[in-house]
């Protein structure tokens, strides 16, 4: 079997660390956690675009102005990699929507090595468990400071920031019509009557 021409299950097979994801073919979009492939979205749905869209202009403007934090919108590749694995045997490599990092010793032309500060996901309907279930582990596992999930069909965002103990405790629920303010950027108001606008 060549390598553009084998199955997802024949893809979920091989892909196990970072080295296994570099050499997918070109236009392939995966994501590995804990050692198991999830094959991406071929294309996310025009709201989720419009509203990954709106994040990251008003993230980027803020940021032009404030700090040195970087922000990068998906495609990016965030690397996780557990204590004592080589980069290339890194179990845990995802593309989150948003990512925004603050130290920029963990960016390389790659992508980021280590945990950003802040990951928005912006959930897909055939997606959901992935960003509500696997994903917020993954994130709280490495200290993901904050992390937002945004649902356009249901018009909220749930906001989890990390606590004293290292851990998310309890969502802030955010719902259409109210202001969102992130814990790392507090002057940063985003108006959700504007990012859910049809």
């Amino acid at each position: 079997m060549s390598d553009n021409h084998f199955s997802e299950s024949a893809v979920q097979y091989r892909i196990k660390t970072y080295q296994d994801y570099l050499k997918l073919p070109e236009g392939e979009r995966w994501e590995i956690i804990d050692g198991q492939a999830y094959a991406m979205v071929a294309a996310p749905s025009r709201r989720h675009q419009e509203i990954a869209g709106y994040l990251f202009n008003k993230i980027y403007s803020y940021l032009q102005q404030n700090g040195t934090c970087k922000v990068y919108v998906a495609p990016f590749d965030v690397r996780l990699p557990e204590e004592g694995e080589t980069e290339e045997n890194c179990r845990n490599v995802v593309q989150p929507d948003i990512s925004v990092i603050c130290d920029r010793t963990k960016l390389d032309d790659k992508g980021c090595l280590g945990a950003p500060d802040w990951i928005i996901e912006v959930v897909s309907p055939s997606h959901t468990s992935h960003d509500y279930v696997r994903k917020l582990n993954l994130y709280e596992r490495f200290g993901v400071r904050e992390y937002w999930i945004v649902n356009p069909d249901s018009r909220h965002i749930l906001v989890y920031r990390l606590g004293e103990q290292g851990g998310y405790g309890a969502p802030i629920v955010i719902r259409e019509g109210e202001i969102a303010q992130p814990g790392l950027f507090p002057e940063l108001s985003i108006d959700t009557r504007e990012l859910f606008a049809d």
